[in-house]
This record gives structure tokens, C-alpha cells and sequence, in this order.
């Protein structure tokens, strides 16, 4: 069960307060590097499809369901989401979203949209979070554990990935022809184990984009934006709340999901 911080503000529904400060997690990327993350809220659960229909009126998903995280999602799409929910609240844009003019710094060949997208730091509005929010976050800010993954040392207890993700549970190599044989896919919001700030499927189910670029990604993939958790056909290392890998930001897939911060204002 997560510890509850009785002192915690009155947040939106279904977000969890996060409070700021250096990390304390061992196993982050960014422990002991003086990186202090300010006090934020981040969603509970992944963004659903329910949610998403309602804010932008049609279903992209490969797996249908409203308790089913979206995905088919691209970075676009989903800073377009924040703007049009923000709006529908009544609160500010996170998101200035230029249609008409290509961003300079997006190098990407693969990238056919290249919208320029800036933000609104002071906004009240919803946004993506940043990586080191989202790793910040998904290691149990400061009531860590230090756990493997995000809220147990067990996989298993926490995550759909690519063994239990489908009708059985798969041993031996990861192979597509497996998890399609095996009815692999995205599963229920909120059914695994959450960690210890209380958020679900920071580890597993689908991917998560983040706003920032991958240009730092030590794998050379191709310049994108960051996705962070891993997904329902991923390995287990991708699981875990350091791992890191970019995607282009017009980029989709049925593991392409994401979920949502505010700031703490």
C-alpha cells in the first residue's frame, strides 16, 4: 500500500501530488547529480481511451475499451490533448502550438509534421512531464524504497510487459510471432501493484511520452522525444524507471501511450 501524505494539497481528480527535491532513489539516472525536481501533480493512472474521446472526439486505439490506456498516439497529438483539456477547463495552455512554422531544431527526416512547440511555463494547464518529473516520479520521489522497478523489485507485481501481457505467461526468447500467438496486449488501468506515491503502470502497459527531445539518448537513435516505462510487448528493462529510449514525435504504435502533470499552482 503507498503512503499517504496527509499534508498533501487538494489536487484534480485522479492526480497525485508529488513533492520536490533531490532524489533519493539509488538507482536513478540523476541521483546525486544536485537535480531537485519542484513540487508537481501527475496523473494517477495512464490516460484512457474514455478520457481521450472525450477531449478530442474519436478513438485512435488498436485495442478498444474505455478503461484501456489510449495509444496509437503521437507526441503531437498528445500536447494538441493538453491544450484542448486545459481549454475545456477553463484553465491556461501549457502549449504555444505553431501549425504553420517547421521547428528549426527538429532534425528528424522521419518527422513529416515538425510543428514548433513552445510553452507556457507559469500555465496552470495540463502538460507532459519532463523526463526527470516522470523518473522523479515513477522512483517514489521522496518516499522511495529504491526499488528495481516502480514500486516493487518483482516485475511481475507492477507491470504488463511482454510475458504476462497476454493469455500466458511466456517463457524463453521474446519473439512478435509469440506475443501475437499469445493474444499480447494493452490491459486495464489501475490492475498491477502501485508504487509508493500511489501511480499506476509507471511501469508496463504502455509507453510513455515525455516532452523532452532525445538528443542526449546514448544509443544514437534517431532525434525524437522521450519515452519513458515501458509497454504490454516490451522487455523488462524497459520497465525499469531509468530506462530511457526515443521515438520521432509523429511516431504511433499500439505500446505509444502517455499520461498527464500540472504544476502545483
Amino acid at each position: 500500500m503507498a503512503v499517504v501524505n496527509s499534508c498533501s494539497p487538494k489536487g484534480p481528480d485522479n492526480f497525485v501530488f508529488v513533492k520536490g527535491g533531490h532524489f533519493i532513489n539509488k538507482k536513478s539516472n540523476y541521483y546525486g547529480k544536485g537535480v531537485a525536481i519542484p513540487d508537481f501533480y501527475i496523473g494517477k493512472y495512464e490516460v484512457t481511451q474514455k478520457e481521450w474521446m472525450e477531449v478530442m472526439g474519436s478513438n485512435p486505439s488498436a485495442f478498444k475499451g474505455d478503461r484501456l490506456p489510449v495509444e496509437m498516439v503521437s507526441w503531437y497529438d498528445c500536447v494538441e490533448y493538453c491544450n484542448k483539456k486545459s481549454i475545456n477547463e477553463g484553465l491556461k495552455p501549457y502549449y504555444n502550438i505553431d501549425r504553420d512554422k517547421k521547428d528549426p531544431n527538429n532534425t528528424n527526416d522521419l518527422d513529416d509534421i515538425k510543428w514548433t512547440v513552445t510553452i507556457n511555463a507559469e500555465a496552470n494547464g495540463y502538460r507532459l512531464p519532463a523526463e526527470a518529473e516522470w523518473e522523479y516520479a515513477a522512483g517514489g520521489g521522496q518516499l522511495s524504497k529504491g526499488y528495481t522497478y516502480s514500486g516493487s523489485n518483482s516485475v511481475d507485481e507492477i507491470a504488463w510487459y511482454w510475458k504476462n501481457s497476454g493469455d500466458k505467461y511466456l517463457t524463453g526468447a521474446w519473439s512478435w510471432a509469440a506475443l501475437e500467438k499469445n493474444n499480447n496486449r494493452t490491459k486495464w488501468i489501475g490492475g498491477k501493484k502501485t508504487n509508493e506515491l500511489g501511480l499506476y503502470d509507471m511501469s508496463g502497459n504502455v509507453r510513455e511520452w515525455c516532452w523532452d527531445r532525445n538528443d542526449h539518448d546514448e544509443r544514437n537513435t534517431p532525434q525524437g522525444r522521450i519515452w519513458k516505462g515501458g509497454g504490454w510487448m516490451g522487455a523488462d528493462f524497459c520497465c525499469e524507471p531509468s530506462f530511457m529510449a526515443g521515438h520521432e514525435a509523429n511516431g504511433k504504435g499500439p505500446d505509444q501511450g502517455f499520461r498527464v502533470c500540472r504544476n502545483n499552482k
